[in-house]
C-alpha cells in the first residue's frame, strides 16, 4: 500500500510518508483506497488526533482473544475476482505466538496486516481488544502495536537510540525516561547501549539492525508484535541465533505475536500453534507437535519439503 502525502502542507513537526505511525494531513483525492472503497483522511498526529501523552499499551479491562477474524475476506481494489484472503476465521488469545505459514502468494502478509489496519477487509471483521479496525483511529491502533519487517526497517538517517526511541518519542515520553528504556532494551536484544546507541543503521551487520527492529517494536511495551519474516534476509547461522534468542525472549515477555513465514522449520521452533494457508484460505490450524500429522495435501507437500532439505549435503 502507498501512502501519499502532501508535501506543500507540511505541519512541520514530521517526515512524510517514512512512517505508518506518523502521518502528514493528505488532500482527500489522495487518501488511499482500502478495503471496499473507504477512504482514509491521513491526519497529523498529536494535537488533531488528541493521543494522550503516554501510550496505552496494556490491554486494560478486556478479557478474550487480543485478535480475531470474522469471515475475513480482501479483494484488491475490492475486485471480487481478485482474491487475496478468503473466508478466514481465526482467534489469536493472549501470549500466543501464532506463526503464519505459506507458499509465496498464499496471502500471509495480507493477513498479517490486516491485524494493524495497514490493509482494511473487503468482508467480514478484524477486532482487535474486541473493537473492528474499521472503528479504530489507525495511528493509535498501530502504535499499540509493534511491528517488525525484513531488513528491519530502519530510519538511515536516524542513530540507533533514535530508530528504538522513534515511539517514545512521538508519545511525548520524559527524555530521560525514553533514553532509559532505549538502553533497557538494546540490552535485551543483546546490543551493549554504550556501543551501539550512537551508530547508524550503515554501520550495523544484519543480525544487528534485526536486534534494532525487534527493540524498537518492542519500546512502549505494546501486547500485540507483529513480525514479517523478520530473518529471511539473514545467513542462516545468523538466523537460527536469532531464533534461539526471539524464542527465549517470547516466553519471557509473554507478547501476543503473530509472525509470518514461509519456513517450515521455523514455524515448528517458534510457534505454540501454526495456521497454513493455501490460496488465501486457512487449510490447517494445529500445535507444532500436532501439525505434520493434518490430513492435508499442502501441509504433506511442507513435511516432504522438511525432509527433503533434511538428507541434503552438508
Amino acid at each position: 500500500m502507498k501512502i501519499v502525502t502532501n508535501a506543500d502542507s507540511s505541519c512541520g513537526e514530521c517526515s512524510h510518508g517514512v512512517d505508518p505511525l506518523f502521518r502528514c494531513q493528505a488532500p482527500k483525492k489522495d487518501a488511499p483506497k482500502i478495503g471496499d472503497g473507504r477512504q482514509i483522511t491521513l491526519l497529523c498526529s498529536r494535537g488533531e488526533l488528541g493521543l494522550s501523552i503516554e501510550m496505552n499499551a496494556k490491554t486494560k479491562n478486556f478479557s478474550g482473544d487480543l485478535i480475531e477474524f470474522r469471515g475475513v475476506s480482501f479483494h484488491i481494489n475490492d475486485i471480487p475476482s481478485r482474491v487475496v484472503i478468503s473466508n478466514a476465521s481465526l482467534t489469536v488469545p493472549f501470549g500466543e505466538t501464532l506463526v503464519l505459514l505459506g507458499r509465496s502468494g498464499s496471502g500471509k502478509t495480507t493477513l498479517l496486516r490486516l491485524i494493524n489496519a495497514m490493509l482494511l477487509p473487503s468482508r467480514g471483521q478484524v477486532l482487535v481488544q474486541g473493537r473492528a479496525t474499521v472503528d479504530w483511529d489507525p495511528i493509535r491502533l498501530r502504535r499499540g502495536i509493534g511491528y517488525v519487517i525484513q531488513e528491519a526497517g530502519l530510519f538511515p538517517h536516524f542513530t540507533v537510540a533514535e530508530n528504538v526511541g522513534l515511539v517514545p518519542s512521538l508519545e511525548k515520553w520524559e527524555r530521560e525516561r525514553a533514553a532509559e528504556r532505549v538502553r533497557e532494551l538494546l540490552k535485551l536484544v543483546g546490543l551493549d547501549p554504550d556501543e551501539f546507541a550512537g551508530r547508524r543503521p550503515r554501520e550495523l551487520s544484519g543480525g544487528q539492525r534485526q536486534r534494532v527492529g525487534v527493540a524498537r517494536a518492542l519500546a512502549a511495551d505494546p501486547p500485540i508484535l507483529l513480525m514479517d519474516e523478520p530473518f529471511g534476509a539473514l545467513d542462516p547461522v545468523t538466523r537460527a541465533e536469532l531464533q534461539r534468542e526471539f524464542r527465549a525472549l517470547a516466553q519471557r515477555l509473554q507478547k501476543t505475536i503473530v509472525f509470518v513465514t514461509h519456513d517450515l522449520r521455523e514455524a515448528l521452533l517458534l510457534a505454540t500453534r501454526i495456521v497454513l494457508l493455501e490460496a488465501g484460505r486457512i487449510v490447517a490450524v494445529a500445535p507444532p507437535q500436532e501439525f505434520l500429522k493434518a490430513d492435508h495435501p499442502e501441509v504433506r507437500a511442507f513435511a516432504a519439503s522438511l525432509e527433503a532439505n533434511s538428507g541434503a549435503p552438508a
